[in-house]
Formats: C-alpha cells, sequence, structure tokens
C-alpha cells in the first residue's frame, strides 16, 4: 500500500504518528511551505524563517535516514499555495493508496483534512497526535460533569498518571504547588546569562533571504536570528537551561527587567510546539535534574506544572470548545488594537520594553504576556480577536491551540471564567513590584490620578467600574468593589475622567 505521509511545519518529531508503520521502499514523506499558512495571519518574520528552516533541516535529516521526502519550498513556480492544492498535485504525480496525516494544531487546519477524501477520492487517516500527553478524547472525559475546569486538579491527575515529582501516591515535598516561592522581585546583582544563539547554516541563510524578499511587510526584526533549527540544537538548549539557568527560574520567573529580555525562562517553547523536542524528555530532564541537585523544587516544580498542566490543559479546552470558544467576548470589548503593538511608540515604558523586545525577538516570557501586554489589552477594552490575532502573529511559539485559550480565557477572562477563576487584572503598583521598568518611566507610578499618573492604576478601577454588573458576584473581587465604594464620589470620578481622556487619546 504506497501511502502520502503529510508532516505539518509543528510536527518535525521522528516519533509523529504520521511516521508509524512507513515503508521506506514505497511511501512518500511529504512536507511543503504554503503561502496560505505563513499569511493567514501575518506571522512575524523570525516566526517564518524558524519554522522554514527547521522544515529543511528536518526533511534532510529524514532524507539521510532512508526515507523518501517530497519537499514543496515556497517559491517553488509549481506551489498552488495550499496544503490542499500541494497534497493534490503530488497525488496527480504518484499512484497513493491512501494519506496519512497527524491532528493538526488548529481547528481550520482540520475542517479543511476532513474535506480531502471527498475532494481527491482517496482515503485519509488522520491519526492521534502522541506526542502530547493528554489526548482531547481523554480531556474531555475527565472535564465531563465538571462545572469548573480548574488546571490545578489537572495537573495533579496528570502528576498522579505519569508519577512525576510523586512518593508513592502523595507529592514530592508535601505541596503540589509551590508557587508561593516563583514570585520574587528582581533585586540588584542579578546576573541573568546569555541566551542559546544558533549557527546560521546554508539552509537558514536561504530561508532568511527569501523571508527578507517575500514578507518584508510583515511585523518583527528577521535579524539576529539565534534559533536551534535542529533537533540535536533543541536538545542543546534544553541542557544549556538546566546547566545555566534552572536554579534561578524558579525564583524569578515572574521578574522582568529593563533589557534582559529573555531572564532565567528556558526558551523551549519554540521547540515544544514545532515537535523539535518532546514534553515528556523535558520533564524528565528537570526532574532529574532535582535529583542531581542542580535545582530546587520549587523551581522542578514550577517548570514541570507548565508543561503538563498548563500546556496540556490548554489544548485540551481549545479542541473541547471549538470553534464557539474563538467567538468569546465576555466583556463585549470592542476597542481597536492601538498602533503601540505595532510601533512600541508609547510613554508606557513597560509596554515599550515588551512591545520592542517582542519585535526584536518574537518572544516575551509570560509575565510579560499576561500582567504587561495582556493586562492593558484587558483593562483599556480591546476586542479580543484583535488581540488573539496579535499574539498568533507576533510570537513564535504562538499556534492556535495554545495561543486561544491563554488569550480568550487568561489573558482578557473573554470566557466569563471559564478558564480563570477571576479576570488577571492589576495596577501599577505589581508591574513596579515586579520590575524595574518604572523607574525609566514618563509617568509616576506611585500616582493614582492626572496627568503624570501610572495608566494601569486608574484603567483598573475604570475597568472594574465598567464592568461591575459582570463581576460584582464574583467572590475573588468583591473585596475590590468595597474599596471602590469607600473612595470618595470625586475620586471616583477623576477615575473616570483620567480613563476616557487617556482611550481617547490612545490614537
Amino acid at each position: 500500500m504506497k501511502t502520502l505521509r503529510l508532516i505539518l511545519g509543528d510536527q518535525l518529531s521522528e516519533s509523529i504518528s504520521s511516521l508509524h508503520g512507513c515503508e521506506l521502499a514505497t511511501d512518500i514523506i511529504f512536507l511543503c511551505e504554503v503561502w496560505d499558512e505563513a499569511t493567514y495571519v501575518k506571522h512575524h518574520k523570525k516566526k517564518i524563517a524558524f519554522l522554514f528552516s527547521a522544515m529543511r533541516h528536518f526533511a534532510e535529516q529524514l532524507t539521510n535516514q532512508g526515507y523518501k521526502v517530497a519537499y514543496t519550498k515556497l517559491d517553488n513556480p509549481d506551489n498552488t499555495g495550499s496544503f490542499m492544492g500541494e497534497v493534490e498535485r503530488l497525488c496527480q504525480e504518484h499512484h497513493f493508496d491512501r494519506i496519512v496525516v497527524t491532528y493538526p494544531g488548529e481547528y481550520r487546519v482540520l475542517a479543511d483534512m476532513r474535506t480531502w477524501e471527498k475532494t481527491l477520492g482517496i482515503p485519509v487517516e488522520i491519526r492521534a497526535d502522541d506526542r502530547f500527553l493528554c489526548s482531547p478524547e481523554t480531556f474531555a472525559a475527565w472535564a465531563d460533569g465538571r462545572k469548573q475546569l480548574r488546571m490545578e486538579y489537572f495537573y495533579r491527575d496528570m502528576r498522579k498518571q505519569y508519577q512525576i515529582l510523586m512518593e508513592d501516591d502523595q507529592p514530592l515535598g508535601g505541596k503540589w504547588n509551590f508557587d508561593a516561592e516563583n514570585r520574587k522581585p528582581p533585586k540588584q546583582g542579578l546576573t541573568v546569562p546569555k541566551p542559546y544563539i544558533g549557527t546560521i547554516d546554508a539552509i537558514t541563510q536561504e530561508v532568511m533571504d527569501l523571508v527578507a524578499e517575500r514578507f518584508d511587510h510583515h511585523f518583527g526584526d528577521l535579524a539576529p536570528f539565534y534559533f536551534a533549527v535542529t533537533r540535536a540544537d533543541a536538545l542543546q538548549v534544553l541542557e544549556q537551561f538546566i546547566d545555566q539557568r534552572f536554579n534561578h527560574f524558579g525564583d524569578y520567573q515572574d521578574a522582568m527587567i529593563e533589557g534582559e529580555p529573555w531572564m532565567y525562562h528556558s526558551h523551549i517553547s519554540f521547540y515544544l510546539n514545532c515537535g523539535l523536542l518532546l514534553p515528556l524528555e523535558c520533564v524528565q530532564a528537570a526532574e532529574n535534574a532535582y535529583y542531581a541537585g542542580k535545582a530546587p523544587l520549587n523551581a522542578v516544580e514550577g517548570f514541570i506544572r507548565q508543561i503538563i498542566g498548563w500546556r496540556e490543559y490548554v489544548r485540551g479546552i481549545y479542541w473541547l470548545h471549538m470553534p464557539s470558544y474563538k467567538e468569546k467576548n465576555f466583556f463585549a470589548a470592542e476597542r481597536a488594537l492601538p498602533s503601540l503593538y505595532w510601533t512600541g511608540k508609547t510613554k508606557m515604558n513597560c509596554l515599550r520594553q515588551c512591545v520592542l523586545e517582542t519585535k526584536e525577538n518574537a518572544y516575551a516570557h509570560h509575565i510579560q504576556r499576561l500582567m504587561v501586554l495582556g493586562n492593558f489589552a484587558l483593562l483599556a477594552g480591546i476586542e479580543p480577536k484583535q488581540v488573539n490575532e496579535w499574539f498568533l502573529v507576533v510570537y513564535a511559539d504562538a499556534y492556535e491551540w495554545v495561543e486561544l485559550p491563554n488569550v480568550t480565557g487568561m489573558i482578557l477572562f473573554a470566557d466569563g471564567g471559564y478558564l480563570a477563576s477571576k479576570p488577571y487584572a492589576a495596577g501599577g503598583s505589581y508591574i513596579n513590584k515586579m520590575s524595574n521598568y518604572c523607574k525609566s518611566c514618563s509617568y509616576k507610578v506611585t500616582q493614582k490620578n492626572g496627568p503624570d499618573a501610572c495608566p494601569f492604576n486608574y484603567l483598573y478601577w475604570d475597568f472594574l467600574d465598567r464592568n461591575r454588573d459582570r463581576l460584582a458576584s464574583n467572590h475573588r473581587i468583591g473585596m475590590m468593589y468595597k474599596t471602590f465604594g469607600r473612595m470618595t464620589e470625586e475620586k471616583q470620578q477623576a477615575i473616570r475622567d483620567d480613563s476616557r481622556i487617556f482611550l481617547s487619546n490612545l490614537e
């Protein structure tokens, strides 16, 4: 049986299910760079270059191992520009008995794939993506009958199932979660190691030239280019993190320092999400580091929770509720995304730092995304679809399955509390505590009102005020409404006036 085995750009793993049972003598492995996927949103230049280079390196690796590989480059004159078109073109060149693919990471791609069998007249087998530790079916069974799907309980079940950081049936260290120890603000004298910087070989250079020519109008800086683009190099990124950064990761994972975008984070989400690294091997590497005395338990547990807890959880939410989840807008937010998200031109230093670092690196760590960029979008009432598209465009680790629940559910509370128990809204004091951004800001973080006040301070209260009908019954923020109620009428009106003036001047 001659089989066409399609591998997508986020499936660059030798263990991917679409390769299972491959017959080297007859089957063809197919990878293609298509215009539709590069432009359905205008992805960051660096993101496109990273994925195309990783795809070409992966195809070369498979070829060297004896697989028959067909590869369509973006600038191939015969390139039809879509997955469907490229599969159809290859089917016209060969007689295939079936097409095998692995479950894609985005609902729109899956919907398209489900039409191929009828259109092409060839059986199409869509296999489960077993790189993940919890299938959509298993997650749906876990979620069934629960009023609220809290990640913490899902995470505990995953720990038990895979016997990670466990002593018999109890969590190592006596607690499931050490997050309370992972919120230290930055201190003077921290020395942050340099991040991994990959080698630009001939393949990567060719891709960078292509991106510079074809995607010059897209957001972001193409250089400097630092990504690992092979599995061997991605493993080196993981090893470098464990050796150089892991010891401080837990303590300072929420900290932000001007000019230090990488901090003590692992930077492996790029490689996990495209298949060059596998989640369980990363978890086991972290666990081994703890037993070897290379990292404390709070760092190891926090890192593992991000992978087997949060990452698996948001994927479960995505597949459980698509396509309706994409339409959620609990606060009926309608404001257009301001241009500062593309230019970084704002007097708010925290926003400027995070946008410009995103532009340069196609990366920002989770607190920059959640509590600066996301927090501002929440407080300003920016339309969820526009915020989702921005996050999908700018980050090299962003695919809809991971981006959408994080933005709609965690950042914007646009699902009304299905994913998060309260909005992650905060005033300027949080950013001041967890960063040194405020020291170089045009606004004064200690000032609550007036033209010199940090906009986060009054926008926070204005957000609560204008959404009282939707939030007053939330037990986690009821105290904040009592605090607002104790303010004088003049103080409340000053908050409304400052917010109105600031938001009207966003553009």
